[in-house]
């Protein structure tokens, strides 16, 4: 980034009303509805943004997004005022770029714009914290690599002008993470950010899960992510993207996000999911094309292509405590917790319009108090038991002789365009379960599987789409060669149970709920509330 940014010259005097900077006639910056303002005559030099020429025209822009501002001071010689903004660069990729607005001498320069920079700033992180404290894990072998160039070169610098606090540490070999989480103190950062793809977030929860103050980790530090793997899943759903710049700048903007998690249990472990649970051909495909991650996103469809045409059943005995069963049921229940927020959003909005008192430099808490408990300390008791345990009281074990994909999500997207779970909500306290028969013809399964990128999977007659909130799967065959998957990490072939916790686990979004846009026509009135009306 250029230490030098850009100048726009002023004249012998300046001056503030309400929103508005006058720099004399030259120069006026004005706080609008959505943006910054600029207008004036600049003596430009040529922008450096994270290292790579700006594609922007010579000189500032005519406006810069709130949205996009990351930090704005005045320089300490006290000669000029400076906004440092992220600016598109190239496609889907953004860098850093400063504006410095000379100052004309004076004896105060300082507390006579300092309100007006305030302003500003409170506008650029309206309803979120600034500065957050960033714990940075970096994992060099994540997906197709160069986790690190990406980190040095496209992520860091956004964190730094945004004035970030960053310790990073880098990953050496996996499950680090898992002991990293468990010992860091939780006291000394807002936020965790792996730098990687889905197995370091998946790490990090379960370390923190680890901890004998287990409750308090998981609600006090953010797990957010930078996507530099191959499905790069959590990061397309918090931010509605797989690109490390543009989740780096929804991190800096991030809106705090409770999130579901789910407590597994095989044999005498427990471990703790936060995105998807697989048996079958999705949980195959994930574990066997392992040793092409240098494909990145392709794997899947390549493994895809080879599995279809196998035909391959997974004959297992389910139980399932199911919450929602019809699809319809599903959309209603969808509309309802998206209405519902968006009411709750629009108050926070109009309560955070009213208040005028500024927001601390140094980050706030991103989270409520620890929730109440017996011990308030460790992970919260088991509502159904382990798998070791008795089938819980009304389940029944059904057998599915042809089971072909048991797969669960707590997020919508697994992968960029393959939003399998459209119904998924980030907090509504329930799992989305799809099972698919095994012995669909080869062009179906691919038919189905292009669904999926369309839209229109949820609503294919050949997947079963439940809401539950516990289940337990049993394989029949204890030597089959195939696998289980959860959050894309492989665990042993034997049975294994699976409850959720609402709102147990902390990160930030975008919109603080999943970018994602839901099952098809989901807004509109459906069959069941006509005839109720």
């Amino acid at each position: 980034m250029s230490s030098e940014g850009e100048a726009l010259t002023a004249s012998t005097s300046y001056g503030t009303v309400d929103d508005v900077l006058e720099l004399l006639p030259a120069v006026t910056l004005t706080l609008a509805g959505d943006a910054l303002l600029i207008s004036g005559q600049p003596v430009s030099k040529p922008s450096r943004t994270c290292g790579i020429a700006s594609s922007a025209p010579n000189g500032p822009p005519s406006s810069i997004p709130y949205y996009n501002i990351l930090w704005a001071d005045v320089t300490e010689d006290l000669r000029y005022l400076r906004v440092d903004f992220a600016e598109q660069v190239r496609s889907h990729r953004l860098g850093v770029r400063n504006l410095k607005f000379a100052i004309p001498p004076r004896e105060t320069p300082r507390s006579d714009i300092a309100p007006w920079v305030e302003r500003l700033i409170d506008r650029a992180y309206s309803g979120v914290a600034r500065r957050k404290r960033a714990w940075v894990l970096v994992n060099p072998h994540a997906g197709p690599g160069g986790a690190d160039k990406v980190w040095d070169a496209e992520v860091k610098p956004i964190f730094e002008a945004a004035r970030m606090p960053l310790t990073v540490v880098r990953t050496a070999y996996s499950g680090e993470a898992v002991h990293l989480a468990k010992e860091v103190n939780i006291d000394d950062f807002d936020i965790a950010v792996p730098c990687s793809g889905d197995g370091l977030p998946h790490e990090v929860f379960n370390g923190l899960a680890k901890r004998a103050d287990a409750r308090r980790a998981l609600s006090k530090i953010a797990v957010c992510h930078i996507p530099c793997g191959s499905g790069n899943a959590m990061s397309c759903n918090l931010y509605g993207t797989h690109r490390p710049t543009l989740a780096a700048l929804a991190i800096v903007k991030g809106i705090p996000t409770p999130l579901d998690l789910v407590s597994i249990t095989q044999g005498d472990q427990r471990t703790v999911s936060f995105l998807s649970q697989a048996l079958g051909m999705i949980a195959d495909l994930d574990i066997t094309t392992e040793h092409l991650r240098w494909m990145g996103a392709s794997r899947f469809t390549y493994g895809f292509l080879i599995l279809a045409f196998q035909q391959r059943t997974y004959p297992c005995d389910i139980a399932v405590k199911v919450d929602i069963e019809h699809k319809e049921h599903i959309k209603d229940h969808y509309r309802q917790q998206v209405v519902q927020f968006s009411g709750e959003r629009n108050e926070a909005g109009q309560a955070s319009d009213r208040s005028t008192k500024p927001e601390p430099i140094q980050s706030p808490s991103l989270a409520p108090s620890a929730p109440e408990s017996d011990d308030g300390m460790g992970l919260p008791p088991l509502k159904y038991g382990t798998v070791l345990e008795k089938l819980p009281e009304g389940w029944e074990l059904v057998p599915h002789e042809k089971l072909g994909n048991f797969y669960c999500g707590n997020m919508a997207y697994m992968a960029p365009d393959a939003n399998f779970f459209s119904a998924a909500l980030a907090n509504d306290g329930l799992m989305d379960l799809i099972t698919v028969d095994g012995d669909i013809s080869p062009l179906k399964s691919i038919a189905m599987q292009m669904s999926v990128e369309s839209g229109h999977f949820f609503d294919n007659p050949l997947v079963t789409y439940r809401k539950v909130s516990a289940y337990r799967i049993i394989p029949r065959d204890p030597n089959a060669k195939s696998y289980i998957s959860i959050d894309g990490e492989s665990i042993p072939w034997q049975p294994f149970q699976a409850e959720i916790h609402q709102g147990l686990g902390l990160t930030l979004s975008k919109k603080g709920a999943f970018d994602a846009p839901g099952p098809l026509n989901w807004d509109k009135v459906t069959t069941s509330e006509r005839l109720r009306a």
